[in-house]
């Protein structure tokens, strides 16, 4: 079992950057894949990207491809998503999730995640 914290969230203007973090709990942190979603007001909970247990392969939805980059750091229990170029419609709650897996599994639904943190606010101004 793993508890999740994501943080880093916060008021940008568009074309600005921000880092998010995902801090987890427990000492089998390399064993699970790990992702970020977002939510849009109304909106159902988007796949953002996706980083598997060593880090060696990554997948991003096509709207944040070139501006968004996923990372982790195990030794840290730790993931981070690095958003720079940031536009209004970027703007949502982001989570951060993760799976235990046996192999470079990389879900891209929500319904693939069994652990959530408990979001953090994304508000870009035009």
């Amino acid at each position: 079992q793993v508890q999740l914290v994501d943080s880093g969230g916060g008021l940008v203007q568009a074309g600005g950057s921000l880092r998010l973090s995902c801090a987890a709990s427990g000492r089998t942190f390399s064993q699970y894949a790990m992702a970020w979603f977002r939510q849009a007001p109304g909106k159902e909970r988007d796949f953002v990207a996706a980083i598997s247990r060593n880090g060696d392969s990554t997948d991003y939805a096509d709207s944040v491809k070139g501006r968004f980059t996923i990372s982790r750091d195990n030794a840290k229990n730790a993931m981070y998503l690095q958003m720079n170029s940031l536009k209004p419609d970027d703007t949502a709650v982001y989570f951060c999730a993760a799976r235990w897996v046996l192999d470079t599994t990389l879900p891209t639904t929500p319904k693939g995640y069994r652990y959530w943190g408990q979001g953090t606010q994304v508000t870009v101004s035009s």
